[in-house]
């Protein structure tokens, strides 16, 4: 018998840091070695209120005392309590509730199919999506955002999706056909490169869809809930979809994702059309509605978007200070990215030495994502490290 060759007890998908945090606290990470980061990554946008926020807490611990899990056969008490809260303060009419952004951007995709299903007219399934999107891992999802660097390996991808040049209103006309459905589009693009969708192009979209009868259908996993000082990123344009996936700063840190839609997207989604074991669980949506308190405060979302302006003034005047470092600054809210002249990877790397986490993005962009309880002294301290970097990057 031959001994088998050895391999990671961790499938090696992920290109790790190594790195381990023991606790957290705030805006900031411990690691084992008792070193304090300020962690501008926020487990890449996750960690909306930050570590160990103690209204997160408090919900998760009463709720785990209480009731874990019961199945949707069964009436969940804070899973419709979180459905009403998000449809009061939303475009939506209904809620479907998951685990994971990917998970919601596969109901929006089902939910899109089945609208056109119900109404008789199933040849129209096309969605016309984004270069530079990303939708998450599932083979729906990535056959949508399209990059080589998603699929490779995975084929064959899953039919109906049609990408387009970000932003390309020419290209994105062209493209629609009579078998086109929808658009999906993030309002701000993540992990292609914090890549801002201006509001009138999203204001153009809305009109497009109309026009021609289409589902608008928003990809908000990474910006919406709060990150950009909104509760959503579209609310900046004035244009509402259709359908909108969410999930990571949902949950504060805990899974879980939604799709929002209206009555009239939805009208195809009937008993056993979808479903998930998990979703909605009484410990997720406990934690999700303990975000929501927060979130829904009187100032909190307008001191979300002071922090913004404060952290992306300080990083114009450093890229006007540097400009043989910095090459660009871009993004909304807390949602900003910096284009090194260096690869985005190793300044990333030159930034966790000096105690700043950052998140690398295509593009060669480095994102700086900040829990949205980030304060004055924390910006300051974060633009005093990026200065330490540019001045140690320069020569």
């Amino acid at each position: 018998m031959t001994e088998s060759p050895s391999f990671p007890v961790l499938l090696p998908v992920y290109r790790r840091v190594d790195l381990v945090f023991t606790h957290g606290e705030g805006c900031f990470l411990f690691d084992s070695d008792g070193r304090k980061y300020l962690d501008f990554a926020s487990g890449i946008a996750v960690d909306a209120l930050g570590h160990a926020h103690p209204q997160l807490v408090a919900a998760l611990t009463e709720q785990a005392k209480k009731l874990w899990h019961v199945s949707n056969l069964f009436r969940i008490a804070e899973l419709e309590r979180l459905a009403e809260r998000l449809v009061a303060h939303s475009f939506a009419d209904t809620v479907f509730v998951c685990n994971s952004g990917a998970e919601a951007v596969e109901a929006c995709i089902k939910m899109v199919r089945r609208y056109f299903w119900h109404r008789g007219e199933p040849h129209r399934y096309r969605i016309v999506t984004f270069e530079g999107s990303f939708h998450g891992r599932t083979l729906a999802t990535i056959s949508a955002a399209g990059a080589k660097k998603l699929t490779e390996g995975f084929e064959p991808l899953l039919d109906g999706f049609d990408q387009v040049p970000f932003l390309d209103r020419s290209a994105l006309e062209r493209a629609i056909s009579p078998q086109t459905a929808a658009i999906m589009i993030e309002p701000v693009q993540g992990e292609g490169g914090v890549r801002p969708a201006p509001p009138e192009f999203l204001r153009e979209l809305r009109a497009l869809c109309d026009r021609f009868g289409l589902l608008l259908v928003y990809d908000e996993v990474q910006c919406g809930m709060g990150r950009t000082g909104r509760l959503f990123a579209h609310e900046w344009a004035g244009a509402p979809p259709d359908i909108m996936a969410l999930a990571k700063g949902l949950g504060g840190g805990f899974p879980i994702g939604a799709c929002l839609a209206t009555a009239r997207a939805a009208a195809g989604m009937t008993p056993g059309s979808h479903g998930s074991t998990f979703g909605g669980n009484p410990l997720a949506c406990a934690v999700a509605n303990a975000v929501l308190d927060a979130m829904l405060a009187p100032g909190f979302l307008e001191g979300v978007a002071a922090r913004g302006r404060e952290l992306r003034a300080g990083l114009e005047e450093l890229r006007r200070r540097w400009p043989q470092v910095l090459a660009d600054v871009r993004g909304l809210g807390l949602m900003l990215g910096i284009r090194p002249v260096e690869d985005a990877t190793r300044f990333a790397a030159r930034l966790r030495e000096h105690g700043l986490l950052s998140v690398p993005a295509g593009d060669n962009v480095v994102r700086l994502l900040p829990p949205l309880i980030v304060g004055r002294e924390e910006v300051e301290l974060g633009l005093s490290i990026l200065e330490d970097v540019c001045r140690e990057a320069a020569r």
